[in-house]
């Protein structure tokens, strides 16, 4: 009934009159009840702590709003990371983790592999980011452009339509 026009509507709500009339004669009736067939199906209200919770997430990230300034007029132009090998392969195994549980759970048919998927589609456009953000110019940064393209973006992208398409089917 959503996308009728307004013609069709009231056409329908003639034809519930018709019927009332019909049924408010019959025997044994006193009264016929019409029932609306569009009814718009309402969210139920969250409970108090996650509407707190909730406001409590949009107001840190407006906070951070004004940070990120500080940080774009703050941080040096380069940097010397102690731990940067540990950092990309902790990344690295985060996201062959999220494609493992991804895979599994999909292949198991239970509904939690959107959360992996999510979670993995994440992962996977942060490594492309900052792989071509901290590239170095010529050889590097093509590799990290191709690497990017060729794989960790269409991964992403397959992630996050599984999510997608497991959440919208069961809602």
């Amino acid at each position: 009934m959503k996308g009728r026009a307004g013609g069709e509507r009231g056409k329908t709500m003639r034809h519930l009159e018709l019927y009332k009339g019909e049924l408010a004669g019959a025997e044994g009736l006193d009264r016929a009840e019409v029932i609306p067939l569009h009814e718009q199906a309402q969210e139920p209200r969250p409970p108090r702590g996650t509407r707190r919770a909730g406001w409590l997430l949009v107001a840190c990230g407006l906070t951070l709003l004004p940070w990120l300034y500080v940080l774009a007029g703050g941080l040096p132009a380069t940097a010397t990371v102690a731990h940067w090998p540990v950092v990309w392969v902790g990344l690295d195994a985060l996201e062959a983790l999220g494609l493992i549980a991804t895979g599994l759970l999909a292949a198991r048919g239970d509904r939690r592999h959107a959360l992996a998927a999510a979670a993995t589609a994440t992962l996977l456009v942060v490594d492309a980011w900052f792989d071509v953000m901290t590239a170095a110019p010529g050889g590097d940064l093509a590799t990290a452009v191709a690497m990017a393209l060729g794989a960790e973006l269409p991964l992403a992208a397959l992630c996050g339509r599984l999510a997608l398409r497991a959440l919208s089917r069961h809602a």
